[in-house]
This record gives C-alpha cells, structure tokens and sequence, in this order.
C-alpha cells in the first residue's frame, strides 16, 4: 500500500481477515466489509454459526452482492498506488531512463514507450500497464468466484456419493432376501431360478459398489486439486501489481483447466431382472374395484416431502421446498381385511406419483409422507428430483435403488401375512415387499399422480 495515500483511508479500503486490498468485496449486515472469497472461507472455516470475523455478529445471509461503490474505491487507489510505484528511479528504464508504463503481454514485461517500440518489442501485443494490473485483479476475483463455486459443488457431489456408497450393499442384500421371500411364496417359481436370481444380484451390487467406490476416490482428488488452486489464487492476491502481471495467466490457464470436468456422483440402480411364473401367480388375485376420486390444483405435500429427503450421517433430513403440484388422488371405495388382492395402477406420464393402501382415517387429510399420522400407510412414490427419478417407500421412508417402473405398478396385498408387495408388470420384477406383519387392517387402494403446475 502507498505510504502518500492517506492511512486512514487505505484501512477503510483494507480487508480485515487477509489485510490486502478489497477484493470483490461485500458488506455483510452489521456494516463490515470482507473480501468475498476470504469472507466464504472465513465462514465455511469456522465451527460456530457465521459471525462476523471482526465484531462477531451473528449473519444469516447465504449470498453477497458486491459492494461496487468499496470496489471502485479501491480500484482507484491501487491504481495511485501502481502509478507511485512505476514513478520510484529504481524502477526507471535503465537505457532511456523513462517511466515503464507500457506492458508487454508477449513476455510479460514493463516497458518504457521507447523500448515498446523498438525491434525487440514493436510486433508484440501492448497495453498501459495500469490497465493491464486493474484486468489481472478482476480475472483474479472473478477466477477466484467460479473456483469456490466448483469447490461447494464438488463437496456437495461428495457428500451425495457417501450416501450412495454407505447404504448401498445393506439395500442389495435387502432386496435380495426379499427376491428369495417372493420366490417362496407359490409354486408357480422355478426353484433353481431363485439361487441364480439372488446370486446375480449380490454379484451386480458389488460391482455397482467398487463403481461408487472408485467415483468417490475421484471426487475426493478433484476436491483436493480444487482446494490447493484456490489457496495459491488466495496467495496471488498479496502479490504486488507487477508479481501479478507476471504470474496470474498460468494460474488462471491451471484453474480453468481444473473445472472443466468436475466428476458427478453416481446414481446406483439395480437392474430389473424378470422372474418366471411371477405375473401368472400375481393375477389369480385380481380383484376390480371403483376409485372414489379427487382432483385438486392446490399443493400437495405427499410429493414435497419425499422430494426434499436426504440422507446424512445416517439420519434422515429435510431440505429445500419442492414447489407446487397439480395432482389427481384416488381411494378405494372398499376397504381390504382379509384374504389376498392383486390390482394394478398405470403411472407412465406421471412425474411424480404414489401407488399403495392407506388407512380410513388418512383419506382426503392433507399429510405428508413424514407426518407420524402417516405410519400405517405402506405407499411406493416416484418423485422427479433433479435429473432424475427416485423412488421411495413408506413407514419407514426408504429410498430404493431400483430402475423406475414405467407403464404398469402392481400392488400385491396379503392380508394373511401382513404384508404388500409393489411389482414393476412390464419387467416382471420386484420393487419392493414389506416383512410379513407390518400391515393392519382394514386398509383401502390409494393412488396419486402429480405434475407439475
């Protein structure tokens, strides 16, 4: 900083975490004003609720804006500043003894008007050194910005992986002993297709498993590499205007390079593997029966809810609201209690639905699939999340890592062991199959579908 510019004034203009200038900085609500990337860094490190780092008030924003009357302010005196700096006689042209106020982009070199134009440097690409420092800064901010968005975006995709990776061998033996469980039911299976069925399965998750393995592996260096650029760039901005000139494009040209591929997390899914005999014995229960239906546009939460799981540290969460849903709910006008029923409900142009039986007292309420109210209601709901479709399964709220069913859903009710089964008919496969005693009775067929509105 300038020891010819008021000192009073440069601390004004002076970031209080990294003591350099401001740069793209904001002012957060109790008036303190931070480097952006310092203060992101400043809060993402620190083990309490974000507080100011100087008078520590609590904040609660989550997004800056840049403060552009501080900015211009510093850009002006950093560029007093440069100005002095190139006027110091050390720092004159040896042979002409001019001010280098012209900077050579070939080499990355101050120069003085005569050496510009001389035979060395006439062909080479030229600009006032001034105005080459002030574009170097805001490359470096905006470089700065986009590489700690890649970084939050990466650590979200780690944390999304580990989800995928903890639960994922506990779901393929899960759903493996439900294979086995269906294939006892009936003698309609073939029995040396039950071994060979659960033997592919285990087999295809531990493969689908060392896939997520090796995707996590990848994102964890990603984050490494990420994490070891931004703290050079963090470097870069204590350097003098000229060290920056000299230095900042290969920095730039190695962080650019590095966001180009961010890898994504991986979405397991087992494949749907036909079982013989399975829709022949499911069909000598049909039973018909006539739908008491309710259309709405207002909101409905069952969708919602199931949108904004997320699975973290082994606990189950709610984030983010899942927006408005024209929906088309439907019961069934009698109610099930003893004996074995099969139906079947067509989901192919829903974007979200839910399919299963739900108890009396649950009919026409406005509840979620979270609500305890909601604990004897056994449903498979498809919910559209991002860019793609995850199902889950009810009482208790169970993600299923499954291809999603498209066409027909079957719901198989089995009031003599207490137990519903969801089968994908196209596929011939089984979704999901609660244990034996879950269910009590009377329950009734519910179906819904939702789009968006």
């Amino acid at each position: 900083m300038d020891s010819e510019i008021p000192e009073a004034f440069q601390k004004e203009l002076t970031c209080l975490v990294c003591l350099n200038f401001l740069l793209d900085p904001v002012t957060i609500g109790c008036g303190h004003s931070f480097c952006r990337s310092c203060l992101c860094l400043f809060w993402e490190q620190a083990k309490v609720p974000a507080s100011c780092p100087v008078c520590r008030q609590r904040s609660e924003q989550t997004s800056f804006k840049t403060n552009f009357l501080l900015k211009n302010l510093v850009s002006t005196v950093r560029k007093a500043s440069f100005r002095q700096f190139l006027k110091c006689e050390e720092h004159l042209c040896a042979t002409h003894k001019q001010k280098k106020t012209i900077f050579c982009e070939a080499n990355k070199s101050l120069l003085c008007l005569v050496c510009s134009q001389g035979q060395e440097h006439k062909t080479h690409r030229h600009c006032l050194a001034e105005e080459a420092a002030e574009e170097s800064w805001e490359k470096l901010a905006k470089q700065m910005t986009s590489l700690w968005e890649k970084i939050q975006e990466t650590e979200r995709n780690l944390k999304k992986s580990s989800r995928g990776t903890d639960p994922w061998m506990f779901y393929v033996y899960r759903h493996g002993d439900m294979i086995r469980r269906t294939y006892q039911m009936a003698p309609p299976f073939l029995p040396e297709e039950e071994d060979y069925y659960v033997e592919s399965i285990v087999k295809e998750g531990q493969n689908i498993y060392n896939q997520l393995r090796r995707r996590q592996e990848e994102i964890i260096r990603k984050k490494r590499e990420l994490r070891e650029i931004h703290k050079e760039l963090i470097q870069m901005c204590s350097k003098p205007d000229v060290e920056l000139l000299q230095e900042l494009e290969d920095k730039l040209k190695w962080s650019e390079s590095a966001q180009l591929h961010v890898p994504q997390p991986l979405l397991p899914e087992l494949p749907a593997r036909p079982m013989s005999g399975l829709m022949d014995w499911l069909n000598h229960f049909r039973v018909n029966f006539s739908l008491s239906n309710e259309v709405s546009s207002q909101h409905i939460r069952l969708f919602d809810d199931a949108r904004r799981l997320t699975y973290e540290h082994d606990s189950l969460h709610a984030s983010l609201d899942g927006g408005t849903l024209k929906y088309f709910a439907s019961w069934g006008d009698q109610s099930f209690t003893s004996g074995k029923q099969y139906w079947e409900m067509l989901v192919d142009r829903s974007w979200d639905w839910a399919v299963g039986v739900c108890k009396d007292s649950w009919i026409r309420k406005d509840d979620g699939i979270l609500d305890t109210s909601n604990n004897d209601n056994f449903l498979l709901v498809c919910v559209k999340q991002d860019d793609h479709y995850q199902l889950w399964t009810t009482a208790p709220t169970t993600p299923l890592y499954i291809e999603r069913p498209l066409g027909r859903v079957g719901v198989f009710l089995d009031c003599d062991s207490g137990s519903i089964s969801f089968v994908d008919v196209a596929k011939r496969t089984l979704l999901w199959r609660y244990d034996d005693g879950v269910c009590t009775f009377p329950v009734r067929p519910f179906f819904c579908t939702g789009h968006r509105g």
